[in-house]
């Protein structure tokens, strides 16, 4: 073993291994490139993608944490995305949720999101 080096286990390593997978049909609509990273609350990315929103609620890209997805203007692709694990809260990104993504209230995502909507002139997506 040399200083430094990094031994790993053979073979490949599965990310999200057994984890439910869902996908997600996504449009570019706007006219900038958009950019998704790995952790990033799939629900609440920009108004500018368009796709089934409520089916994305709680969940994340399917992809290799610090990685991305990048939307062009224009351009449709299908994502895989994984479910938030531990505690599912989530806070910050654009303040849809703001807590736990398990909630009693359900309504209360959809209710933040047109509050939002309101507050900015968009409609809610």
């Amino acid at each position: 073993m040399t200083p430094g080096e990094i031994l790993t286990a053979p073979g490949d390593i599965e990310l999200n291994a057994g984890r439910p997978v869902l996908s997600v049909s996504v449009a570019n609509t706007g006219d900038r490139p958009i950019q998704v990273g790995s952790h990033y609350h799939f629900y609440e990315t920009n108004a500018a993608l368009r796709f089934e929103r409520e089916a994305t609620r709680g969940h994340r890209l399917d992809i290799p944490a610090g990685t991305a997805v990048r939307f062009e203007p224009g351009q449709s692709r299908t994502v895989d995305l994984v479910p938030f694990a531990g505690e599912r809260q989530v806070y910050g990104f654009n303040g849809k949720v703001m807590g736990a993504l398990d909630a009693a209230d359900q309504d209360a995502p959809k209710q933040a999101t047109d509050r939002a909507a309101s507050q900015t002139g968009d409609s809610a997506p």
